[in-house]
């Protein structure tokens, strides 16, 4: 520990000792265990991403049977989002002092029951009502999902974990719309929600093979949590809002930044903020932040403009602007898995510049091919961006997570969603300002060159890392064991962590 100052070496000399949580990100679980662990994580995912497809297909039809206006079904979306948003960093805070498994199954529990609560609600605010609670159960899920996987596998598995929960996401995602259609069609809207309620109960029994981790002793700041919450409502509430009331969604958004800079100034002086300040100090937790959000608003401004180019501009039906946008998420899915095992054997920098040069590369192609041109090849161009952000996502995240101590697992997955959502959401505002302000012919093309844009940027910023000391599984696997007893004071000047250089 030579590059920490003599008080730091000091403080730090009983973070050198093992923790139970280091013991259990050492050795993972016991193969059978390990199984139905990894299986109760990956049917969570699946039951949180398959909701939001669902329910989306689904709106027209309950604002007719609950006799609502669409402007204000759509809260049924936006109470879940904004439930989801501003709990993913308490739920982090709450698994690390209360234990990742009994806030996980906690979040199941309560996501399993919010949805019997959304299939009997008599009325709109009923159901609006139920869809916040059964956020804030999906946010638990994902902030403690890819952290319990982080203890169930050995550190050399963990890119191919982390590359099967991705694989999950894309093809629960790619399924969502169709399977919600199908639903509808045989059924009425409550059983969108009642079909949930077997794979919620799956999830719950298999989750006692989950790795009971022991929670810390570090106090929840319920102002904080206060705090986090006004924030982020204020900064969905306020993006949502930008494109027809710029007035009121600039006031909300100043409002968001000020609570923001509150919470900041009042989690700075904290060993382990909810914000995960220590974490983003280090450079290569920060850089995979950075570039997690750059990648994920490249790809959803891409996906939100690919239909409407493909119908408004190339004059194609719905139907078949379906079928040129099924390649993408299922890319995504095939290249996961792969993605996670090149990981625990290839340098993240190699691997994330490689990838969001593919997101890159299909979004360019598409805004720049011509109208009156055969539309085939846009498939190949679908293909290519899927293959590109399944490459980036997987060896990402794994550096994420690599990137904190085990015992911060916790807020490194918080953090981790916060990313993805807050990428999600720039995306989704920058192509509705570019509908409100340019052309339905235009805005599309524009839509996806920016995407190709925030794609590379992704890429360059992940090639900052450098090429990775110890690249392979085994390297990894010691830089795993070996940080976390130094990142855990990064607060001290000059204390600069091995993994900095990957």
């Amino acid at each position: 520990m030579t590059d920490l100052p003599a008080e730091g070496r000091a403080a730090t000399a009983s973070l050198d000792r093992s923790t139970p949580q280091q013991a259990h990100a050492d050795a993972g679980l016991p193969s059978p265990r390990r199984a139905f662990a990894i299986a109760a994580v990956l049917s969570a995912m699946s039951l949180v991403v398959l909701d939001a497809g669902m329910t989306s297909v689904a709106l027209p039809t309950m604002a007719r049977a609950l006799d609502a206006t669409p402007s204000l079904a759509v809260l049924v979306i936006t109470a879940y989002q904004t439930a989801l948003v501003m709990a993913l960093l308490p739920c982090a805070a709450l698994g690390e002092r209360l234990g990742y498994r009994r806030v996980f199954v906690w979040g199941v529990a309560l996501f399993t029951a919010a949805s019997a609560l959304c299939a009997l609600s008599p009325s709109l605010p009923w159901l609006v009502a139920a869809r916040f609670v059964q956020g804030l159960g999906g946010a638990a899920v994902m902030a403690l999902g890819v952290a319990l996987l982080r203890f169930s596998v050995p550190p050399k598995q963990l890119g191919a974990a982390i590359g099967w929960n991705a694989l999950t996401v894309a093809l629960s995602s790619a399924a969502s719309p169709a399977a919600g259609a199908l639903i509808l069609a045989g059924m009425g809207w409550p059983w969108l929600f009642l079909v949930k309620l077997p794979v919620g109960a799956t999830a719950l029994l298999a989750a006692r093979a989950l790795p009971p981790v022991a929670g810390t002793a570090r106090r929840i700041d319920g102002r904080s949590v206060a705090l986090n919450g006004v924030a982020f409502a204020l900064l969905v509430i306020g993006a949502e809002l930008s494109p027809t009331r710029p007035l009121a969604a600039g006031l909300l958004l100043a409002l968001a930044a000020i609570a923001v800079m509150g919470l900041v100034r009042r989690e700075m002086p904290k060993a382990a903020p909810m914000i995960p300040l220590d974490l983003l100090r280090g450079r290569s937790f920060r850089i995979s932040v950075v570039a997690s959000v750059c990648c994920f608003a490249g790809q959803t401004a891409g996906l939100v403009a690919l239909p409407f180019y493909l119908q408004h501009q190339l004059g194609q039906t719905p139907l078949v602007a379906g079928i040129y946008m099924t390649p993408w998420p299922l890319s995504v899915a095939a290249t996961a898995v792969v993605a996670g095992r090149l990981a625990d054997r290839i340098p993240t920098a190699w691997l994330c510049a490689v990838g969001g040069a593919c997101l890159a590369l299909g979004l360019a192609a598409t805004a720049l091919w011509p109208p009156q041109g055969d539309p085939r090849p846009l498939l190949a161009f679908a293909i290519v961006c899927g293959l590109g952000f399944g490459l980036f996502q997987v060896p990402n995240n794994r550096t994420l997570f690599l990137s904190a101590p085990p015992e911060r697992s916790g807020a490194a997955g918080g953090m981790q969603g916060t990313a993805r959502l807050t990428g999600q959401t720039a995306g989704a505002v920058l192509m509705t300002v570019l509908f409100t302000t340019t052309s339905l012919d235009l805005a599309p093309r524009v839509g996806l060159g920016i995407g190709a844009v925030l794609a590379l940027a992704a890429g360059i910023v992940s090639a900052t890392r450098g090429p990775a000391r110890g690249a392979s599984a085994r390297a990894d696997a010691r830089l795993g064991r070996a940080r976390p007893r130094r990142v855990t004071q990064p607060c001290w000047p000059g204390n600069r962590t091995n993994l900095d250089r990957i």
